[in-house]
Formats: C-alpha cells, structure tokens, sequence
C-alpha cells in the first residue's frame, strides 16, 4: 500500500492586490483635462470598519455618453508584458484601484454625460465575499428608474456627497444598517 501524505495547508485568497492592480488605475481622466473630478471615499464593513484590501473598479460613459471607450489607451511594457499603465492621452471609461491601508479609494475622471442622470458603474471585490458586487456612484439625482424604485433611505446610499474643488465621496458599505444598494444581473 502506498502512504500518500495529507495535503499541506495553504492560505486562501483571493489575493486582489497582486498583479489585478496596475499603475494608474485611479487616472481614469488624462491628466489635461481641466473639468476632471475625483470620485473617493472608503469601503466599509458589515461591523463599520475599513476594508483595507478591497479592490474597487469603475465603468463609465464618457462625457458625450458614449460607453465604447477608447482602445489601446493600456501600455505593456514589451519585455516583461507587465502594465506600464495609461497612456494619458485617451479616456477609457474603466478604472481599477485598491483601498489603502484605511479603507479608502480614489478615481480622477471625467464627469459621465448621459441622456440620463449621470452615475459611475461600481464594482467591488473585498475578502469574505465569494462574488463581486456591483452598485452605482449617481453624481446627481434625478428621474432614474433604479432610483425612482428606492425609498429615500436607500437611494441615499447611490448619492455620491458632492465636495469642495470637483470631487464626490461615495462611500460603500458591504452590510449592516447603511447597506450600499447592490444590483443583481441575472
């Protein structure tokens, strides 16, 4: 008979700060434009406290409400493949970034120009979820069918707050009393 020995333990990921974040995947708008905003705020968990290893992406329309993007606005470096990052020149609507030691995240981009009211497509990847989550960052309110379907307190939590110098805080928060409305795509 033949003694195999038992399975060594191993640590369990995901592990969503190697290799998924890539440099400057916060600077979503090329550093010229002067109309740019910053999205921010922190992702919270179901006890209030800051997700310190959550990895946070955006999609968005441009602002004349196209969603296609802007191709090859990613560099790779052609030695190693690895991501030099953005070109700084093209908007691509997409942006991917890690929360910081708090909690916290931070996206410069352009304001989502729309037929509609403008918002930020969310998605949120974090430890003890086993799917990600997806919600929006609405810049404004106004006649939305997802927002027209929330009672205030809820719809509340789609707000981004608007602040001083361009920037809206759009805080998420994973569970408990403030919960952060997740969509479902079936």
């Amino acid at each position: 008979m033949t003694y195999l020995p038992p399975t060594p333990s191993h640590t369990v990921g995901p592990f969503y700060g190697y290799a998924l974040p890539f440099p400057g995947g916060g600077d979503i708008a090329p550093r010229e434009r002067s109309e740019a905003i910053t999205l921010h705020g922190y992702v919270y968990d179901g006890a209030g406290e800051p997700v310190p290893d959550a990895l946070v992406e955006f999609w968005q329309a441009d602002p004349g409400g196209s969603v296609a993007g802007a191709p090859g606005s990613m560099r790779r470096d052609p030695v190693t493949g690895g991501f030099l990052g953005r070109d700084g020149v093209a908007f691509t609507g997409f942006g991917r970034v890690p929360t910081d030691a708090d909690g916290h995240y931070a996206v410069r981009t352009l304001p989502p120009g729309a037929p509609a009211v403008p918002y930020i497509s969310v998605c949120v990847f974090a430890r003890g979820l086993t799917h990600h989550l997806f919600t929006r960052a609405y810049l404004a309110e106004g006649p939305d069918a997802l927002l027209a379907s929330l009672t205030p307190e809820r719809r509340a939590t789609l707000i981004a707050r608007p602040e001083p110098h361009r920037t809206h805080r759009f805080d998420i928060r994973l569970q408990g009393e403030e919960e952060t409305v997740f969509l479902d795509f079936s």
